[in-house]
């Protein structure tokens, strides 16, 4: 009977904790996260975004259901993110789920807001399908609103959320100007970065003139890799505007290439280059080789025939080594194109920081180089170590009130397209771009949100002595989990069974 009241008192203590922690659960949320780049930990810029709303924001998700189990976790993940939103908000987001392949007027709603369609693989009686779904979301606030046309798993997902509604939140948005007139690329070159700056910043074109007030209006301005020489009126204008405390995002290409004609390097000069020693920064007037560096494809003679083969060439390093700054903290890789080195000589007052370098195993050329591209690089060709590439400057500039200005050896690094580059530009790279104008700025909010999360980590970098210690430890550790919980249970079995052989055991 004693044992029967206790059951009975056990299962109701069970289920008055059970509804004690639901109904905590709606209060508060909490989650443990264990991972390394606290990707389930929502960042200090979300929660700034969420407790600042001063209007209510609809997310509507539109989901399709009986998905894969992939698919079906992305829908759960980002339920389980609303939720945390909506909370941290005090409830000024809430959400609601919609399956838009319910009806024809739902797809159609789906659609029309912006949504994309997907064909995903689904496997159906042993054959492998294609079916329709949506994986999408709208954000409105009042009038405007913001679409996630496809909702991924990862980090991704609170940055893109998080982002929307910053869009949409923000109403005074400080001027951003890109520099035209000298030979720079069009911002249509650069719509990656554009996407992500007009989140905080209004972005115009702006052509100097006569005018030497043209450049006041602006918070920031960026200078992307002029290929044409500058008047010395508008280098003028340019150094009075960071004199009155104007923040400078400079990218300038000192030599380039084409590959595909005749690959020789050659200088460019702009004037920038001079007055930019003046202040004591130098772009070298040479290439920056590294051991480290991403493949091109190139065609080769091999006897009557021509084939495509694809060689690794250090004018491309892949930069993996960051300083730990607002701007490139976070970083895991960029790509240059025929980067310079820089080197500071200028005022010891002021404060220079390295923000990206080189490997340990790098070295230059001059900028006049031939480009061979079956050459077989050794170790001898690599004799430097952490050359800074791009830098950051901040204080009384040439006799300035207090400013800031970044500046990058490689003028083209957020550019997408041009002959001999990438058309898709790697992801640091915007990044790079877009918080060093962040920085600038004065608003670092969106710069942990933008880098947070690894999104990549090869092991093939790895040393040859951990990547074999991982390999083992994902083989061996789940069966030495099993042995040890097998030896355990044997034990407790074994120690239960002698109690019940002894004398007076009463269970």
């Amino acid at each position: 009977m004693t044992s029967k009241k206790t059951i009975i008192y056990t299962v109701l203590l069970i289920t008055g904790v059970l509804v004690l922690l639901n109904f905590l659960s709606n209060k508060f949320f909490f989650r443990l996260d264990l991972t390394e780049d606290k990707r389930y930990t929502l960042s200090d810029a979300t929660k700034d975004i969420l407790e600042n709303l001063e209007e209510p924001v609809t997310v509507t998700a539109y989901f399709s259901e009986n998905l894969p189990t992939e698919y079906d976790k992305v829908r759960r993940d980002f339920k389980e993110l609303l939720v945390e939103y909506s909370t941290l908000s005090g409830g000024m987001l809430v959400y609601e789920f919609i399956n838009p392949l319910e009806n024809e007027e739902t797809e159609k709603q789906a659609v029309q807001a912006g949504v994309m369609q997907q064909q995903i693989p689904s496997r159906e009686k042993d054959e492998i399908k294609l079916q329709k779904a949506f994986t999408g979301a709208v954000i409105q606030m009042g009038e405007d609103e913001e679409v996630i046309p496809v909702i991924e798993s990862g980090t991704g997902m609170e940055y893109k959320l998080s982002t929307s509604i910053k869009k949409l939140s923000v109403t005074d948005k400080p001027l951003v100007g890109f520099l035209r007139g000298h030979g720079e690329p069009s911002i249509r070159q650069m719509q990656q970065v554009l996407y992500e700056l007009e989140i905080l910043y209004q972005v115009e074109r702006v052509t100097l003139t006569d005018s030497t007030t043209a450049l006041d209006k602006y918070h920031t301005v960026a200078i992307i890799a002029p290929a044409d020489s500058f008047p010395s009126s508008h280098i003028s204008q340019i150094n009075d505007y960071l004199k009155r405390g104007g923040r400078l995002f400079i990218a300038l290409d000192r030599v380039d290439a084409d590959l595909n004609n005749n690959p020789m390097g050659y200088s460019v000069n702009t004037g920038l280059e001079n007055w930019l020693s003046s202040l004591g920064i130098q772009v070298n007037n040479n290439f920056v080789i590294d051991e480290t560096c991403v493949p091109v494809s190139v065609q080769m003679q091999q006897g009557p025939f021509v084939v495509t083969q694809q060689i690794q060439f250090p004018y491309f390093p892949l930069i993996t080594n960051f300083e730990d700054h607002p701007i490139s903290s976070g970083l895991e890789q960029v790509v240059f194109q025929f980067v310079s080195s820089i080197n500071y000589s200028g005022d010891t007052s002021l404060v220079f920081t390295p923000l990206i370098k080189t490997s340990e195993n790098s070295g230059t050329q001059p900028s006049t180089t031939y480009f061979n591209l079956q050459k077989e690089w050794t170790e001898n060709d690599f004799p430097l170590s952490n050359l800074t590439l791009a830098a950051a400057l901040e204080g009384s500039i040439n006799n300035s009130v207090n400013t800031k200005l970044v500046v990058v050896g490689d003028g083209s690094f957020p550019v997408g397209g041009g002959e001999g580059r990438q058309n898709q530009i790697n992801p640091d790279n915007v990044s790079l771009m877009v918080n060093s104008i962040d920085w600038l700025s004065d608003d670092t909010g969106l710069i942990d949100l933008r880098t947070k999360g690894v999104t990549n980590r090869p092991l093939d970098e790895l040393e040859d002595s951990k990547r074999t210690f991982l390999k083992y430890l994902n083989f061996l550790l789940p069966i030495l989990l099993i042995v040890i919980y097998g030896i355990f249970r044997t034990q407790r079995r074994q120690t239960l069974r002698i109690k019940r052989m002894e004398e007076g055991y009463v269970q």
